[in-house]
């Protein structure tokens, strides 16, 4: 049965933290959320900045849904639609500590080490076979399924990475102490 308890009717900054300790599956495949960022359209650093494009069309509409896009012209990426429809705000799902599924992520991936299986939004969209399809679906429909956690998850925030616009915003979150991090917090 998936959960509807989580609310994406909030600012991103809320949702992002929210979701660290979350359990969340593609297929099947997947684990628990350690690592996320924040992103919303006052701020430079959002697709959404610009306003609507067909590329961010997804950001725009109704909370709790997929916005799916190509990093780099390689991976497939997988963000959050917070907030009410129209507003154009999400959470980019940065890593996960994969639990369910290893062996397929390993097989996807190529590397036998868990701790790199997806820790990275790139790595992360490859090792759920993350893919435009999903754009614009429901976290709470198949192939997706999203549990909070049990009980709140031991969360540090610091300045999004891999961005050159807004990079003062402490709106990346992670599992305090996880090995399963894109990167350390500072």
């Amino acid at each position: 049965m998936k959960s509807t308890a989580l609310n994406f009717l909030r600012p991103s900054h809320e949702v992002a933290r929210d979701l660290i300790g979350a359990t969340f599956t593609v297929n099947g495949v997947g684990g628990i959320i350690v690592e996320t960022e924040a992103y919303d359209q006052s701020e430079p650093a959002s697709h959404t900045f610009v306003g609507k494009t067909p590329r961010n069309i997804a950001m725009f509409g109704a909370p709790a849904r997929a916005y799916v896009y190509r990093s780099y012209g390689i991976h497939w990426c997988l963000n959050f639609v917070c907030e009410a429809e129209g507003h154009g705000a999400g959470v980019l799902i940065r890593a996960i500590e994969p639990i369910i599924g290893l062996q397929t992520m390993m097989e996807r991936r190529g590397v036998d080490k868990v701790n790199l299986l997806c820790s990275g939004p790139g790595k992360l969209g490859q090792a759920l076979a993350i893919q435009h399809s999903f754009n614009g679906m429901s976290l709470y429909d198949s192939p997706f399924e999203l549990i909070p956690a049990a009980k709140p998850a031991d969360v540090i925030c610091g300045p999004r990475i891999g961005i050159s616009k807004a990079v003062d915003l402490p709106w990346r979150f992670g599992l305090a102490g996880s090995p399963f991090l894109s990167r350390p917090f500072r």
